[in-house]
């Protein structure tokens, strides 16, 4: 429906501006520019966060982990890497199952237990289960086009190209900015409201994978309180990419975030009502246990 909603856009903005010829050239520039990031996504990010891969004998129980839980997706195991980071997250990047990878923090190892982490690959696994990168690149490159769209939209309003329009009774000059200006802002929240849909999805599937829902739920609570106490350094053209989003914010802005509230996403998985601020108290669990958790996930060290 979203999608649908976004192509209805680039048909009446192509409609405005007189033409198919400028509707083509835009869905074909959006879809080059998001054809190379879909492509090319997983090193680019990788690279960017100096994430490392790793292999069975240096991190056995993470492996293990991640393998049980492909066998569990249908999936064929994907590589693993870990990001060197204190603050907790994770992501799945990869062009399809085949190419998938699943990164996480070495903060987020340190300050989960085993179920949690289950949870958190888990959910990482549904993305590349429901295919929500290739979405994510289909979203962006509509979206894409909306915004060239409605760049040729203000230029031809500047230079009088609005009124044919209102011999042929369009909107003319005022409908071609008005449109140039709520186009994008209505394109990026509907991209935005997809990748919040495709989170939800990711949680119920990954509780699902994991057999434990409750592992996810606390793993999304710790997340909550620790990605604020911790920042993440990251930037805002991945943020959407990660299973919290590192860059979030409230109020308006939660309109324009890729990530549902942390509170929903939470009581969806419990079966509750959502409640505010949940996710802010969440006790410290960073005890010998868990320090001995990371060493079973780190594996042996090198001498």
């Amino acid at each position: 429906m979203l999608l649908g909603t976004m192509t209805v856009f680039i048909l009446l903005i192509g409609q405005m501006l007189g033409g198919r010829q400028g509707m083509f050239l835009a869905l074909i520039l959006a879809g080059v520019m998001n054809f190379g990031s879909y492509w090319f996504s997983d090193k680019i990010v990788l690279r960017m966060y100096r994430a490392k891969e790793v292999t069975p004998g240096q991190a056995p129980e993470l492996y293990e982990m991640v393998h049980t839980l492909s066998q569990h997706a249908g999936l064929p195991m994907p590589k693993v890497y870990i990001i060197p980071q204190e603050s907790p997250n994770a992501f799945a990047t990869g062009r399809n199952p085949e190419h998938a990878v699943i990164a996480v923090t070495e903060g987020l190892l340190r300050m989960m237990d085993r179920d949690e982490v289950m949870g958190v690959l888990a959910h990482e696994l549904a993305h590349v289960k429901n295919r929500d990168i290739l979405i994510g690149s289909i979203a962006a490159t509509m979206a894409g086009a909306i915004m060239f769209l409605a760049s040729m939209a203000r230029w031809s309003a500047i230079f009088g190209g609005g009124h044919g329009n209102d011999k042929q009774g369009g909107l003319g000059t005022i409908g071609l900015i008005l449109t140039s200006i709520l186009a994008p802002i209505g394109a990026m929240i509907i991209q935005m409201a997809i990748s919040r849909s495709r989170e939800y999805l990711a949680d119920s599937t990954g509780a699902r994978f994991a057999q434990n829902p409750n592992g996810l739920a606390r793993a999304l609570e710790k997340l909550g309180a620790d990605s604020r106490r911790i920042p993440m350094r990251a930037s805002p053209s991945t943020a959407h990419m990660f299973i919290v989003n590192p860059l979030s914010g409230g109020g308006l802005m939660s309109l324009f975030s890729s990530h549902p509230p942390l509170e929903q996403r939470i009581a969806r998985l419990r079966g509750e009502p959502p409640r505010a601020g949940t996710t802010g108290r969440v006790e410290d669990r960073r005890t010998a246990q868990g320090k001995a958790f990371w060493d079973n996930l780190s594996g042996p060290k090198n001498s």
